[in-house]
């Protein structure tokens, strides 16, 4: 099976992962700095606490979807609190795309058949 028809076929990421994957597009992230920036990017709406944050991230450093980077933000950015940062593999970077994709396809129906009522 060609690989994009394989991420197409992915059944869909929780919304807790997906907002990690998203967190990581821009850059390395700690994982109380992952947790901050959903939280504020969603209004707060999306909180996810350490237990179920750090089993969903382990589960997607499983999966080959995000990892540990080895690089250090520059010092005036790094906090040294946080020990390890984590990154978007390729992988992860692809799943992420397949998802929006989905979704925003789930919204244009969704939106054309509220249109109609």
């Amino acid at each position: 099976m060609e690989y994009s028809k394989k991420l197409a076929s992915m059944p869909p990421l929780s919304a807790a992962l997906f907002h990690i994957l998203i967190s990581l597009c821009t850059g390395d992230r700690h994982g109380y700095g992952i947790m901050v920036e959903i939280a504020e990017r969603t209004g707060n709406q999306v909180k996810l606490g350490p237990a179920s944050f750090y089993r969903i991230l382990n589960d997607a450093i499983g999966a080959g979807l995000v990892e540990e980077s080895k690089s250090r933000p520059s010092p005036d950015l790094d906090d040294s609190r946080r020990s390890r940062y984590y990154r978007l593999t390729s992988l992860g970077r692809k799943v992420a795309k397949a998802e929006t994709e989905r979704l925003s396809a789930m919204l244009a129906v969704s939106r054309r058949m509220l249109a109609n009522t």
